[in-house]
């Protein structure tokens, strides 16, 4: 692979010296097709030296009929960035499985070269979280629709027998009677918990103001578990309205936000961040298809905790993975079902400065079918 020499007065040299500390491929393809740059990872993701990239067109790099390219003269005509998921570039030359997210702008200095950026993801991440984590959260939808049938019926008989016997008991065997009814109450309400998730009826969908839902989970919280905790708003009031479900994204902002409280706990200086934002060029695949749905309404819940474990972060959506004490690890699960039910996506990303989980839906188009739309109160 070829290197180059740092000169401080060469200021061309400084940037390629900045782009090859960037840990992603990033190339730069001129208005023929050529690659006319190729940072040190790109290096390697193509398998050739950057001399050898130089003398190749983008095309002969990638799979014919590949996203890429089409993504590429889009950003030409548009002469604005936009961000593609889960593009599959999989071929013989990149290696089978080839799984990517791209991000490609225009390059205002070089008028019709473009700047592609290349997130890989494996085959694996691939299929847990092509639309939403959806399988990890129907995992225990079976489990549900057996507990609520094999389990609640038999917890009723043995909760009405714990009250009769407490009728006749002692003091000291009305404690254990007590103690089985709290403890048969604590696991049917567990049960009832995971029966949302075999719930597979359609959702009933509008236009929703996300800014009024986000007012309602945040005076929730401030009166309830998030009190003393600062919470911060930055949204972009223009945004269109969203194609969803009130109620439901009501649940899914408090399983949220209650998670970033937790994360921040009794911290003086913790505090949680919501955003909103408009961002028109992210788009993710129909499983089955060939059509790309277009994500986008961008809502973000921020906290300044510890952050989540590197080891958790790929299974964070799956069913009763938590870290607390007393959690029953379906928290998150539910929020994935919701929002890919919703045809959005949810993501985490976490360091030691903290998580944000960002939740990608479609908006509302006028194009929709209209149905009733229950009162939402005054729009911000």
């Amino acid at each position: 692979m070829s290197s180059i020499p740092i000169r401080t007065a060469d200021a061309s040299d400084a940037a390629q010296i900045l782009l090859n500390t960037i840990r992603r491929p990033v190339i730069m393809v001129d208005p023929e097709g050529y690659i006319s740059f190729a940072n040190a990872d790109a290096e390697d993701f193509f398998r050739s030296s950057a001399p050898v990239l130089r003398r190749s067109t983008l095309s002969k790099l990638i799979p014919f009929g590949s996203p890429l390219l089409a993504l590429v003269d889009q950003v030409r005509e548009r002469r604005a960035p936009v961000n593609e998921y889960r593009v599959d570039i999989s071929s013989p030359r990149l290696g089978i499985e080839k799984m990517v997210d791209l991000y490609a702008a225009p390059v205002p200095e070089f008028p019709g070269s473009v700047v592609v950026m290349f997130q890989e993801r494996s085959m694996a991440d691939k299929i847990d979280r092509q639309m939403t984590h959806r399988g990890a959260a129907r995992s225990v939808t079976g489990l549900a629709a057996m507990l609520a049938h094999e389990i609640k019926n038999p917890l009723s008989g043995i909760r009405g027998a714990a009250q009769l016997l407490e009728q006749s008991a002692s003091d000291e065997d009305r404690a254990l009677t007590r103690l089985i009814t709290e403890e048969t109450d604590r696991i049917v309400a567990l049960v009832d918990r995971m029966e949302v998730f075999s719930d597979e009826r359609p959702i009933d969908r509008y236009p929703v103001n996300i800014h009024v839902v986000l007012d309602r989970v945040k005076a929730i919280a401030k009166n309830g578990f998030a009190r003393g905790i600062t919470i911060i708003e930055d949204y972009d009031p223009s945004l269109p309205p969203v194609y969803g479900n009130r109620d439901q994204l009501i649940q899914v902002f408090l399983n949220l936000i209650k998670n970033a409280a937790e994360a921040v706990g009794s911290d003086p200086l913790g505090e949680i961040m919501l955003t909103t934002a408009f961002r028109p060029g992210i788009r993710m695949s129909v499983p089955g298809t060939q059509e790309r749905v277009s994500l986008p309404l961008e809502f973000c819940v921020r906290d300044n905790g510890p952050g989540v474990a590197e080891d958790l972060l790929p299974i964070l959506f799956d069913p009763f993975i938590t870290t607390k004490t007393n959690g029953s690890g379906l928290g998150l699960p539910l929020v994935a079902k919701i929002v890919g039910e919703h045809g959005g996506i949810v993501e985490c990303d976490s360091n030691s400065r903290g998580t944000t989980f960002r939740v990608l839906m479609p908006a509302w188009k006028e194009t929709v079918p209209d149905e009733p739309i229950p009162d939402q109160g005054n729009a911000r």
